[in-house]
């Protein structure tokens, strides 16, 4: 581990997997499969064996995802800011790692980048970014700013960036590994990934 890096029992990492599916003809997508495997498995890989908690944001299918771990639901908000606050509200750890639950081709050592560059930049907030593209819900989060996620959402906001924005953020560099970050939001998706 790098000495500006976190140790894993200081973070509770979060999958999201709350969306409609609206493009996967309301499939959920997190248990659809790929090579044999629901999409949410991989990104069990990417997390690190000594990670505090793991916690699954989800609106249905949820005895199956407490297969993988602890559920949440998001109730009162929507979007995957409203999955980020439902965990912050029972992680009881410094930092939560998030992830999406559609993208099974994301690098393995993304919780440690995110780690060095949030620490070795004093920032609040580090996501990653592939070079091209934003890929703000692969991210690292101080949960000391749940607090301020909450007035967020009270006042109606939704956009990830944004709340961001609020705060010292800092981009985890993944350069040229676009394909690595590729989500999968319909069955052409997942077939361009064989």
């Amino acid at each position: 581990m790098s000495k500006n890096s976190i140790c894993a029992r200081e973070v509770t990492a979060l999958i999201l997997a709350g969306g409609e599916g609206r493009r996967m003809d309301g499939q959920d997508k997190g248990l659809l499969t790929w090579r044999r495997r629901p999409l949410i498995t991989y990104m069990l890989d990417v997390i690190p064996k000594d990670i505090a908690h793991l916690i699954i944001s989800c609106n249905r299918n949820i005895e199956q995802y407490n297969a993988y771990g602890t559920t949440v639901q998001d109730t009162n908000y929507e979007g995957p800011l409203a999955g980020i606050y439902a965990a912050m509200q029972i992680a009881n750890t410094s930092y939560l790692l998030v992830l999406p639950c559609d993208s099974p081709l994301a690098p393995l050592d993304i919780y440690e980048q995110l780690a060095v560059s949030l620490t070795s930049n004093n920032a609040d907030i580090c996501y990653a970014h592939d070079g091209e593209r934003e890929q703000y819900l692969f991210a690292l989060i101080r949960i000391q700013l749940k607090e301020s996620l909450q007035e967020y959402l009270e006042a109606g906001n939704r956009q990830v960036h944004r709340w961001y924005e609020q705060h010292k953020i800092v981009k985890a560099d993944f350069r040229g590994q676009q394909f690595a970050f590729k989500n999968c939001n319909s069955q052409a998706d997942l077939a361009e990934l064989n």
